[in-house]
């Protein structure tokens, strides 16, 4: 966290701002409240004190009474406006992230380990709730309350106010030092957690290897030694939470206890009106509560703000990344998505220039060697990569314009029907149940439950299911070109042929088709073939 608040997050995150608005609102008001409420309480007290009649009094205890209440109902009115706030600070920081990856794409994904993102996304952000929810608006109430506090005192005896202003600084003294611990040891503990999430996920995906050549348990062990080295750091973060807590307790406890002292001493010599003197008293505890309650709210969100740096260096390189999707008005007649002069960049070999046109009817084969770079010319197709050259579409983009199936079948756990009309509003299980016989896999219900990463289904249902889902898009959206990625790579000869029947008669009613494939088969159906260049080695500009 850069300073007490991080103007990042304030900057990402507008409604924040909105919040913090209403809180200093509702904060104003306690503030009032607390003082009037310190007034009646001590009129009351010292009025029975020195006998007045209870009638005279009960005026005051009333009024007192209704300020509690009132300060009660706003206390909650508080709660639910941080934690509405929170949420919808934590929303539009997650809604930036998902997007920034996005933009981002796969490639800039494959660079970075899927697992240690995830746990940004997910448990970072959700420790951020506190830094919007409760440590945001104890700032606010702070730089309110304690001043307003602070002045009443001086205002009611300067002398106590003079005490209050000489030990008040103690205490975010302190909060810096032990902050800067805090700051130290809690990211510590976030890089640990990372470190484990990536580490159990790699260790999960390549067990099967790991069993084969006997390694399972030394790779479990070293999960165990990451997982005790975050046990001992997050013991590190509670001794530091409570040092921090004790070291405030004591400071606020010491410095209400020098007020009440010199204020006893006084009353004893007759130096201090009774009144005076218990007004004080009363707020002398309270001027001091907001600066111990945001050392304890900084604590509470001091997990989440160890998160930022990781969070906003993807959103730093999104705002970096160039636009790669260009759109091109007035492509020729009948031509759906059209690249000119595409060259992409991998590592030190430049892949292309390629040139190519998918045509409304027509079904254009991309082919070259593996590593040849077929998948990365798709990729700058979706605005995945960078690329130069240009990119020709008749749709708004390219990305609209292209359904596509990759060489994964990217499947998630749901049902099949979900994974097929991934992302509608209301599937329509009569066009999936059509997606899916035109895929060849009419044998595979939709109501079949999947697991992580499309668990339960064999290699070539899953690969059939993501061409389902390419043909779902296609026949449900704006999207005019089906783009398929090896879609057969794990078909037999017969599943094949009908494959290929399929996309002839997806050609024959009006879309263009791009197919990567090595199988010589699908030379057969393919109107056009565009035969990849030779990838040449290019030192980095």
């Amino acid at each position: 966290m850069r300073g007490p608040v991080d103007p990042r997050l304030l900057r990402v995150a507008s409604a924040s701002r909105a919040f913090l608005l209403a809180s200093a609102g509702i904060t104003v008001i306690q503030t009032a409240i607390l003082v009037g409420f310190a007034w009646l309480l001590t009129r009351a007290l010292v009025g029975a004190i020195d006998g007045e009649p209870v009638a005279r009094l009960w005026p005051f205890v009333g009024l007192a009474l209704l300020l509690v209440l009132a300060r009660g109902a706003l206390a909650a009115l508080a709660e639910r406006v941080s934690a509405r706030g929170a949420a919808q600070a934590s929303r539009q920081l997650r809604s930036a992230l998902v997007d920034a990856v996005g933009r981002l794409g796969p490639g800039w994904l494959a660079r970075r380990n899927a697992a240690s993102i995830a746990l940004t996304a997910g448990h970072g952000l959700e420790a951020l709730d506190a830094y919007f929810g409760r440590y945001l608006p104890q700032l606010v109430a702070t730089v309110i309350t304690m001043p307003v506090v602070v002045v009443a005192i001086f205002a009611a005896d300067p002398v106590s106010g003079l005490i209050v202003l000489v030990t008040l600084p103690l205490i975010p003294l302190f909060m810096v030092l032990i902050g800067l611990a805090t700051r130290s040891v809690q990211r510590r503990q976030f890089d640990t957690l990372t470190q484990l999430a990536a580490r159990f996920a790699d260790t999960v995906g390549g067990l099967g290897t790991l069993k084969v050549f006997g390694r399972e348990w030394r790779a479990a062990a070293s999960i165990g030694d990451v997982t005790r080295r975050y046990a001992r750091e997050t013991m590190s973060v509670l001794r530091v939470s409570f040092l921090s807590g004790f070291a405030l307790e004591f400071l606020a406890s010491i410095s209400v206890a020098i007020v009440a002292v010199t204020i006893g001493l006084r009353l004893l010599d007759g130096g201090l009106d009774l009144t005076i003197g218990l007004f004080v008293l009363l707020l002398a505890p309270e001027a001091y509560l907001p600066l111990r309650q945001v050392g304890v709210q900084f604590h509470a969100a001091a997990e989440g703000a160890a998160a930022t740096d990781d969070i906003f260096e993807v959103l730093d390189a999104a705002r970096e990344a160039p636009v790669r999707d260009s759109v091109v008005r007035g492509v020729s007649e009948g031509v759906l998505l059209a690249a000119q002069g595409l060259e992409i960049r991998r590592g030190p070999h430049l892949i292309g220039p390629i040139d190519l046109a998918v045509s409304a009817g027509r079904i254009v084969l991309l082919e070259g060697p593996s590593g040849a770079g077929k998948s990365s010319v798709l990729a700058a197709l979706l605005g995945f990569v960078e690329y130069r050259g240009t990119v020709e579409t008749s749709a708004a983009s390219a990305r609209d314009a292209i359904a596509w199936s990759g060489q994964r079948p990217g499947l998630v756990e749901g049902s099949v029907l979900e994974n097929i009309a991934l992302g509608a509003v209301r599937p329509d299980e009569e066009l999936a149940a059509q997606c899916l016989r035109d895929a060849q896999a009419s044998r595979i219900p939709l109501d079949r439950a999947l697991g992580p990463g499309g668990a339960g289904l064999s290699g070539g249902q899953a690969q059939r299911v993501a061409v389902a889902r390419a043909l779902y898009r296609l026949r449900s959206t704006a999207a005019c070109v089906l783009v398929l990625d090896e879609p057969s790579s794990a078909l037999d000869a017969e599943i094949e042929a009908a494959l290929w029947r399929t996309l002839r008669a997806v050609a024959e009613d009006g879309a263009g088709v791009l197919l990567v494939s090595h199988r010589t088969s699908a030379r057969a159906i393919a109107d056009e073939i565009v035969r990849m260049p030779p990838a040449r080695v290019e030192a980095a500009a």
